[in-house]
């Protein structure tokens, strides 16, 4: 018989998995490890808390490995390999405004002069 996979949340964790969840920064990975560890917390089976998260009963016993082994730092994406972006978020919103302003006078830009202009 297969183990079945529990998680016992206390009241500040789980007041803490509602608080980051409630977050907007949250890439959409790491909103699902929280997701299972929830649901998984509220009694429901591995099979089903895949169900519905849409996702593979493998990253629902992955997202416990994490927690149990970290907390919930651990379910944190891990950082990406290579060079840092150089464009910043500011950057993508000026550049945003630029378009929807041209757009509305009938302007239209080169790749080149948009790449121009950001620098």
């Amino acid at each position: 018989m297969p183990k079945i996979l529990t998680v016992e949340l206390t009241s500040e964790q789980q007041a803490e998995v509602r608080r980051r969840l409630a977050g907007r920064d949250l890439s959409r990975n790491e909103r699902r490890r929280l997701e299972c560890v929830r649901l998984l917390g509220r009694g429901l089976t591995v099979p089903q808390v895949a169900d519905l998260v849409e996702c593979n009963p493998v990253t629902v016993r992955d997202a416990v490995r994490r927690f149990t082994g970290g907390g919930f730092d651990a379910l944190a994406d891990a950082p990406r390999p290579g060079r840092p972006a150089l464009i910043t978020d500011e950057d993508l919103k000026a550049l945003g405004a630029l378009l929807d302003a041209s757009a509305e006078s009938g302007v239209t830009w080169t790749a080149r002069e948009l790449c121009d202009w950001l620098e």
